[in-house]
Formats: structure tokens, sequence, C-alpha cells
């Protein structure tokens, strides 16, 4: 697929996605999310990416969610819009969450509406000094989408998911770190940098294992003490037995550095 309102390439083993309607504040439209679940589906399908990067184009939004213009452009079939905008939407996100290579967001500046979905549902986050962080659904009447009622009461409670969403209140990046939406805040001029570098130790480490972390947090809040420490034996064990944890176990006694694949 040719890209037209993304960026994307892959270098040392890191998938760089960026999202590409600056003057737009990256917002995303149907062609930009069929895009990004082709992309999600390229990197969860590549076991040369052993780590992924999204961020925004220019220094204003990471994204400001959905083209809201587009939708009152198109108010006659804006139901048949928005499931065919969500559908593809969700499977990116759904493809993200489960593939073996971390997602890190890297926010240079507004994160609203389906940019917040897709914001939470990165595995780590930095986030740039100046950058905000909003629901804006009721702002226009709607209800949230995107993962974000699924990640926001995970990561923060029913309480305070459910105030950002009622009341669209904005949250500044230190308060995004303070409330843990973010890993970390850095200034502007360093976050891609930042992001670099955690893309590229994140990269050369199992990632086998990091998916498979990566799995048994996305399913430990439905399951059971027993169920999920049956789940935690079973990939150990899997995680154990593959090239990465073999050679790990070896580095370990003749006290070197692994030399991790992916594999």
């Amino acid at each position: 697929m040719k890209y037209e309102m993304l960026q994307f390439e892959i270098q040392d083993n890191v998938a760089w996605i960026t999202l590409n309607r600056p003057k737009a504040f990256n917002a995303i439209n149907l062609q930009a999310v069929k895009e990004l679940c082709d992309v999600a589906n390229r990197c969860g399908s590549d076991k040369s990416v052993r780590a992924a990067v999204i961020t925004g184009a220019g220094d204003k939004a990471f994204c400001a969610g959905g083209d809201v213009a587009d939708f009152a452009a198109n108010s006659e079939r804006i139901e048949i819009l928005v499931k065919e905008m969500t559908g593809a939407l969700h499977v990116a996100i759904s493809r993200f969450a489960w593939m073996n290579a971390p997602l890190i967001g890297a926010y240079n500046g507004v994160v609203a509406g389906g940019g917040l979905g897709l914001a939470l549902a990165c595995d780590l986050a930095i986030a740039a000094e100046h950058a905000k962080f909003t629901s804006a659904y009721t702002h226009i009447g709607y209800t949230p989408d995107g993962s974000s009622t699924y990640f926001l009461s995970r990561l923060l409670g029913r309480r305070r998911a459910m105030e950002l969403f009622l009341t669209n209140r904005t949250l500044s990046a230190q308060e995004a770190l303070d409330w843990g939406l973010v890993n970390r805040v850095v200034p502007a001029a360093e976050l891609m940098a930042e992001a670099k570098k955690l893309a590229l130790q994140l990269a050369q480490g199992p990632t086998r294992a990091h998916g498979g972390i990566k799995k048994l947090l996305n399913l430990a809040p439905t399951e059971t003490l027993e169920s999920q420490m049956e789940r935690e034996t079973r990939f150990i064990a899997e995680s154990g037995s593959s090239a990465d944890g073999l050679e790990g176990a070896r580095a370990f006694v003749e006290k070197r550095k692994p030399k991790f694949v992916g594999q």
C-alpha cells in the first residue's frame, strides 16, 4: 500500500510510524486508519521489526483524534463512516497490542479523542513537555472509541477515567506523568532522540519475551490468580526454550552480555 496519511520506515529493527497530517493536527480520517491498519499488520508479521515508535508530524500534535470536519461533511452517512473508521482503527490497535515488538508512543503535542486511544494502546510512552492530553469526545456529543475505555480505566481506575471522559479535563504532560499515562516527560527537542534510544535498546532484546509480557499484562485483568499463574508457567517455559532464552542462560553462566536475535 502507498501511504499518503502517514510515513513508515524500518531502520535497525525499529519501525518508525509518523502520522502525517500536521495542518490538521494529525487528525485521522478513513484513509489514515486504513493505512495505519496496514502498517500494524506489517509490524506484526515482519520478524525484522523488534520495536516500533509512533509519533505525529510537526510540533503541535501527536493526533487530535477523528477528523471532525470530515464527519460534518458526511453527516448523511456518518454512522457508516464511523463504523468503517473504528473498524480499521480497532484492528490496528489490536494488532499493535498483540505483536511481539513493543510499541513506543512519542507524544509531540496534543493527544485527543481517538489519538488518546491510540496513545493509551502504546506499551511505553514518552511525552514532550508541551504535550496535552484530553478525551474531547463529549465536546462534540460523541462517546469514546479507539480502545480508550479499555486502557484508560485500567491505567487510572474508574473514577479518574470517568472524570476525563465526562469533563474533558486537559492534562499537562507533567500531570499525565503523575497520573501514570506516560513513562517519561522530556524537552521537545529531545523527544525523538529519547524515543530512538529506548527503541534501539528494546530492538536488541528478547523480542519473543517482550511479546509474552505484553500478552500476559493484556490478559491479567480478566484472569483469576490461578489461571494467570498457569499462563505464566506456559509462557516462561516457552521463552526458556526459545533461542533467546537459551542464549540468555548461556550468557549468564559465561558472565557475558547475551546476543539476542528476537527468536
